[in-house]
């Protein structure tokens, strides 16, 4: 099953706890553990450890 993933600007679709997944400039985002609590409709952040975009996964 493909993960869903959402880009940075994006609006979420469901509240929940989300990841960063990967940077959408595609540098690594092993260092970036961070799970944000993101409300519907709200728009996903830039990546907190490094400030880019990032591609977030809903982890709950």
């Amino acid at each position: 099953m493909a993960k869903n993933t959402y880009k940075t600007g994006e609006k979420a679709p469901e509240s929940g706890t989300y990841k960063v997944d990967s940077l959408v400039s595609g540098g690594s985002s092993q260092k970036d553990n961070t799970e944000v609590k993101v409300e519907k409709g709200e728009q996903f952040p830039p990546s907190p450890s490094s400030n880019e975009a990032a591609h977030w996964v809903k982890i709950s």
